[in-house]
């Protein structure tokens, strides 16, 4: 049997049963060879304990600072303040009122339990997570207006636009990203925060500076999307929308911007999902995101399968749902247009 009579064989019926049975072989070897590696290195798997990095309950307790007596519990709203008066003075603890464990003339000494409470937190790699989906959400929209811009002034017929727009995309294009998160920290950011300082204004967090390098790089890979979608427009449009007596910004935000979005939104998706992966990065410059969040609790948890098994898919999560975005505006785009 040929290729070609075997690849139309597969789009029959039996065929696509075949290839269901063929794809769920290949998963389950997959699946069997990962577990029989982690039995021949006598590798535990401890699945049950990684809910608790995404919310746990934790143990709030309220102690006595001081020695003496429990002189009075005063109920304010949903809490009580509880008055330990001693020989040194008196303190007042503002405890949650079914979290008490003391009562009125008690004796108490230092480092002795007056309330304690379980409450539920969020976990370590919930926290990295978010703050995964804080940055690339920022360094997004932020890249869109960089790309945007500078796309536009790389095709404009202004010598200074277009050659700063040049030196922007060949600058950034041209070193690794990790260089320029070291330089945006300990480069850029030092000179900022020690402006700042001397001023008597508050530092920028390093968040903000990890926003800006993605943001930056995302935006010289944007402009030269934006470049290539509009220069696929034929020219004769926006001849016949100046002929009509438009200007050039009227041309290019209803002519030629709306069809070059729906040939640019692959490359774009692509682009954006290759800048959530690359926020791994800013776990360098002390930045708790999803990478480093695992990176620390495998660090204290000698979990290391589980954990990163559990990073991946989490990573994934947030490139699907993008890409299901996406693929949502092709369909709007595709309807519209």
């Amino acid at each position: 049997m040929d290729g070609f009579s075997f690849t139309a064989y597969l789009r029959t019926r039996g065929g696509r049963h075949i290839s269901i049975v063929l794809f769920f072989i290949m998963v389950g070897s997959i699946v069997y060879g990962l577990v029989f590696a982690t039995r021949k290195v006598d590798y535990v798997w401890r699945w049950y304990r990684i809910p608790q990095y995404f919310f746990y309950r934790e143990q709030v307790e309220v102690r006595a600072d001081i020695e003496g007596e429990v002189a009075s519990l005063t109920s304010k709203g949903d809490g009580v303040d509880v008055t330990v008066r001693g020989s040194r003075g008196e303190e007042i603890y503002r405890v949650p009122a079914d979290a008490l464990r003391v009562q009125r003339g008690d004796t108490v000494y230092p480092g002795d339990l007056l309330a304690a409470q379980r409450r539920w937190k969020v976990g370590i790699l919930l926290e990295g997570l978010w703050t995964t989906v804080e940055v690339s959400v920022i360094a997004v929209l932020l890249g869109i207006l960089v790309g945007l811009f500078t796309g536009l002034a790389r095709i404009s017929s202004t010598p200074a636009l277009k050659w700063s727009a040049i030196t922007y995309i060949e600058l950034i294009r041209g070193s690794p990203l990790l260089v320029q998160i070291f330089i945006w920290y300990f480069v850029l950011g030092t000179m900022v925060n020690t402006l700042l300082t001397k001023s008597g204004f508050q530092q920028i967090p390093a968040l903000w500076f990890g926003v800006a390098a993605l943001a930056v790089f995302a935006g010289a890979y944007v402009a030269e999307i934006v470049r290539a979608g509009i220069q696929s427009i034929h020219r004769g449009q926006m001849e016949a929308a100046r002929s009509l007596g438009m200007t050039y910004a009227q041309a290019m935000q209803h002519i030629i911007l709306p069809q070059a979005f729906r040939r640019i939104l692959p490359p774009l998706a692509g682009q954006f999902i290759s800048l959530i992966k690359d926020s791994s990065l800013l776990g360098i410059i002390a930045i708790r995101e999803l990478t480093k969040a695992t990176r620390e609790v495998v660090t204290t948890s000698l979990q290391p399968f589980e954990l990163w098994f559990m990073c991946a898919l989490l990573y994934l999560v947030l490139t699907f749902s993008l890409s299901m975005f996406v693929q949502y505006l092709e369909r709007r785009a595709a309807v519209s247009g």
